[in-house]
């Protein structure tokens, strides 16, 4: 488990950003310094616009569901891919643009939210799901109540 950890880490942050400065370096070569730079601002600027559409697109969904009893399962999925991409949008490169806006267009969405939830699902059927709870920190780093004891007086 861990040197899979360790492969997806080296790849992340090695392998990926040098892929992605070769891939400016050669765009940049063909089409010159400042189309290179026009076009990572365009995909930025297309990128925050189709994130944030889509991301109160999903909120709505979520509301409505909410709303009616039901269990928003789809939608936080969605709301995770779509925070994902939008990291990667932010990311100067055109790989994790690519990746980012697949993220973003509805339909790829769906084909990553049915691989994301069956990859969920068979990790809770083969038990290797874990559940990480956190509980409200205590401020004053008390693990039980100040009053000790204490005389209920009525008035009447």
């Amino acid at each position: 488990m861990r040197s899979s950890w360790f492969g997806r880490l080296l790849a992340l942050f090695l392998i990926v950003p040098i892929a992605e400065l070769a891939l400016l370096i050669w765009i940049g070569g063909r089409v010159g310094f400042w189309p290179t730079v026009g076009l990572i601002v365009l995909t930025a600027l297309i990128g925050s616009w189709l994130a944030r559409r889509e991301g109160w697109n999903v909120f709505n969904r979520l509301q409505n569901k909410l709303a009616s009893g039901g269990l928003p399962g789809r939608e936080l999925t969605d709301g995770l891919i779509i925070l994902v991409s939008a990291a990667l949008l932010l990311t100067p490169g055109i790989l994790t643009d690519v990746v980012g806006f697949l993220g973003l267009i509805p339909p790829t969405r769906a084909w990553i939210r049915k691989r994301l939830q069956a990859r969920f699902r068979n990790a809770i059927e083969g038990g290797n799901a874990s559940v990480f709870m956190m509980q409200p920190a205590d401020p004053f780093n008390q693990t039980s109540s100040p009053i000790e004891d204490a005389e209920i007086i009525e008035d009447v």
